[in-house]
């Protein structure tokens, strides 16, 4: 026994000396799925589903989050939708994965797949599952509500999210809201709070960015109203900050809440957050609007 823990103790040290020196496991340049179907998967796991669904999982995390801090021009989120589908095949029950997954294809590129029809699609699959859970049709209210804009089906969503054993009271007011003043801030602000009122740090950072992002575009319509006065009083739009600061008795360069000036295109005067804050770009409603232009 001493003679073999002594062996194992060497052998360890040597691998370790090794890894120290450079040595990298092998990374294939495309990542690839062994098994190419759910149900086979889930019959090869020969009763062990939960543990594999748990494995799956963990791998999509690891994937999502490798690609999203890669330095990588070209990302490719490929994989992300079929690992996602393993996971709640396995576990059909698995409402992290149902819930996070969603917001992992939702996001923009480059720091997602943009999918967020793929993300409607998964939270379907949960509602199949466990149809009394008010937090997948809220969640597809969502995704309709802030990155499709489609406000009559996010209400919709909130709506019959309402209906549901459980869920908070302050969704049916939100479904109402939602269908009447479709794209309101303020209801953008109390779904971003709900959504970050979570102990997983990034969730919770990434509804902050969020709503910094909203409160910068209130302080852009201001400006930009500031900008309309101007370019009606002088009949041209200004052409730097410092005409706008002394014509409109503003205390000094206007600056976002991550401390960046908010730029003026001398152009057309119109007023946005600067390309280099970590705020840009904003999320105006619809294609091709945004800010006003004088």
């Amino acid at each position: 026994m001493l003679a073999a823990i002594a062996a194992l103790l060497t052998v360890s040290i040597g691998v370790q000396v090794v890894r120290d020196r450079g040595w990298q496991p092998y990374q294939p340049q495309t990542a690839l799925l062994w098994f190419q179907s759910g149900p086979l998967l889930k019959r090869v796991s020969l009763g062990f589903q939960n543990l594999m669904a748990d494995t799956y999982w963990i791998r999509a995390v690891v994937y999502y989050g490798g690609i999203r801090r890669s330095v990588e021009k070209n990302r490719d989120f490929g994989l992300l939708d079929p690992l996602l589908t393993f996971v709640t095949t396995l576990d059909p029950h698995f409402k992290v994965a149902y819930r996070f997954g969603a917001i992992f294809l939702t996001e923009a590129y480059p720091n997602g797949p943009g999918r967020p029809d793929r993300a409607i699609a998964l939270l379907q699959r949960g509602l199949e599952a466990s149809p009394a859970t008010w937090e997948y049709s809220h969640d597809i209210g969502f995704v309709y509500y802030w990155w499709l804009h489609d406000y009559k089906a996010a209400a919709r969503w909130f709506e019959r999210s309402a209906q549901l054993p459980g869920a908070p009271v302050w969704l049916k007011p939100l479904a109402a809201t939602t269908l009447a003043t479709g794209g309101d801030r303020q209801s953008s602000r109390q779904l971003w709070r709900q959504l970050g009122d979570t102990d997983i740090d990034w969730l919770r950072r990434s509804a902050q960015h969020r709503l910094l992002q909203l409160d910068a575009m209130d302080v852009v319509d201001e400006l930009n109203r500031l900008v309309q006065r101007f370019t009606s009083r002088e009949g041209r739009p200004p052409r730097e900050w410092r005409e706008l600061i002394a014509s409109e008795r503003l205390r000094g360069l206007p600056l976002d809440a991550t401390g960046q000036p908010y730029a003026l295109d001398p152009l057309t005067g119109r007023i946005d957050v600067s390309p280099q804050s970590t705020l840009w770009p904003l999320p105006w409603p619809r294609e091709g609007t945004g800010p006003a232009t004088p």
